[in-house]
């Protein structure tokens, strides 16, 4: 194999501008197909960016023998089941996150992969210029020993960073319970990415009465290494209060940033920085460059499944739909 050749199942907002186009940008990467239910908006969307083949079934998009790797980017109350059909079609496969509904289905993914079997999941984030260099102020001691790390998402009803466009993140059904469970996955994994395995979580979270939907999520986190964690997401802020702010904390400093802008900010005992970054326009093309290359051969796995399953234990942990072990 020398090349990668896609299908999208699900070409819906997400591929659209932050995922889709860059399958035609990488090296050794090329678009080859894109389903949605609605085969108008399927077409159309091939139309647009110039993709030789659409369809509104997923198996019949499996069949085209030119595919040889799927890009899941549909709600993740369907990704189990289509994901198992794409690894039956012995498909590679890049995951939209969270990479399933809830924990349980997550366990079920975990026991019917096989060694062979190759999937990233994406969580993009890992791979932007803003978040590699957080890592690096951490690995290169910049702040000390690392402490504890805050996180404050409040955002109002009217919010400006999250993608309401879709009604299917208010049906917990269908999304798994709401924007927290759309953009959490994001900022847990980077704490997990950058501070390792997790020894304890526990959590609290409140739902509207009206949707069932969590808006307001509290969760706390000891890492293995000693280094604790605190997070509270709420998605009912007034315009005034709205924040996306995380700090962690260390002996000689502390490092700040946002998961919705580009700058990163280094605070220590004896000075003060600030980096500045530009993101590319489809954010996800860092992360599909480096699945690319591991699909060939050639680099680690940028994401597991593994990984991503600790991501959402620890968000059925802090939602209360599973106790912490």
């Amino acid at each position: 194999m020398d090349k990668i050749n896609w299908g999208i199942i699900g070409c819906g907002d997400v591929a659209e501008l932050k995922s889709g186009p860059a399958f035609q940008k990488v090296n050794n990467s090329n678009l080859v197909a894109v389903m949605r239910r609605n085969a108008e908006k399927s077409k159309d969307f091939a139309e647009r960016h110039q993709v030789e083949f659409w369809y509104n079934s997923v198996d019949d998009l499996l069949a085209n023998t030119k595919i040889n790797a799927v890009y899941i980017a549909t709600p993740p109350s369907t990704h189990l089941e289509i994901i198992k059909k794409c690894l039956d079609a012995k498909m590679l496969v890049y995951l939209e996150k969270p990479i399933t509904i809830n924990y349980n289905e997550a366990l079920i993914l975990n026991k019917i992969l096989n060694p062979n079997d190759k999937v990233v999941v994406a969580h993009y984030r890992r791979e932007l210029p803003n978040f590699k260099k957080v890592k690096e102020l951490i690995d290169t001691n910049s702040i000390g020993k690392i402490l504890f790390a805050d996180i404050q998402i409040l955002q109002s009803k009217s919010n400006k960073v999250i993608n309401t466009s879709s009604d299917w993140r208010l049906k917990p059904e269908i999304s798994g319970g709401g924007y927290f469970y759309d953009i959490a996955p994001h900022q847990l994994d980077l704490m997990y990415h950058y501070f390792g395995d997790v020894k304890n979580a526990k959590g609290f979270a409140t739902s509207s009465e009206k949707n069932g939907v969590n808006e307001i999520v509290n969760g706390i986190i000891e890492f293995k290494n000693g280094i604790h964690f605190r997070g509270i997401w709420n998605f009912n802020a007034s315009e005034k209060n709205t924040k996306d702010e995380c700090k962690i904390y260390g002996e000689k400093g502390v490092i700040t940033f946002s998961f919705y802008g580009e700058n990163v900010y280094l605070k220590t005992d004896d000075s003060e920085s600030e980096f500045n970054f530009s993101n590319p326009v489809n954010i996800q093309e860092p992360m599909i460059h480096k699945t690319v290359n591991h699909f060939l051969g050639e680099g680690e796995n940028p994401c597991t499944v593994k990984e991503a399953t600790k991501v959402i234990e620890i968000m059925d942990v802090f939602t209360g739909k599973i106790q912490a072990k």
